[in-house]
């Protein structure tokens, strides 16, 4: 891959990077908060509804579940940016074929081409419910 078709995605990438950092960290903030009347300031000792703690699970759930999935993708990200520093970034590393150009512009971190990720899902397929 040409150098400045690299400069483009490796900016792409660092922009991605900044975004996910910023929404891992305030996503942080929602998720560890203690509960909705301590959040809001409420330190009455009035019992709260139990729908109420059972809403505040859910959101604590979800938001950890989205973090995760932000960490990962973070982690891609810091490898893509990593195999544009050695020149090996748009190289599939299953199969060492050229990733196309328009799977990377869609998936800038990708690091399989089209073919070599087709496999791979297809080897280990998601069962709903469960993660991959």
């Amino acid at each position: 891959m040409k150098a400045a078709e690299t400069k483009v995605f490796r900016t792409a990438l660092i922009a991605m990077r900044a975004r996910l950092r910023g929404d891992v960290s305030a996503m942080a903030d929602v998720a560890l908060r203690k509960t909705r009347s301590e959040s809001s300031g409420d330190l009455s000792t009035m019992p709260t509804h139990i729908a109420d703690l059972d809403s505040d699970g859910y959101e604590q759930e979800f938001t950890l579940t989205l973090m995760a999935s932000d960490e990962d993708t973070l982690n891609h990200i810091h490898s893509a940016l990593e195999r544009i520093r050695t020149k090996t970034y748009g190289i599939c590393e299953e199969c060492a074929g050229v990733i196309s150009k328009k799977r990377l512009e869609a998936i800038p971190f990708a690091a399989l081409c089209i073919r070599c990720a087709e496999k791979e899902e297809n080897q280990y397929p998601t069962q709903p419910g469960q993660p991959r």
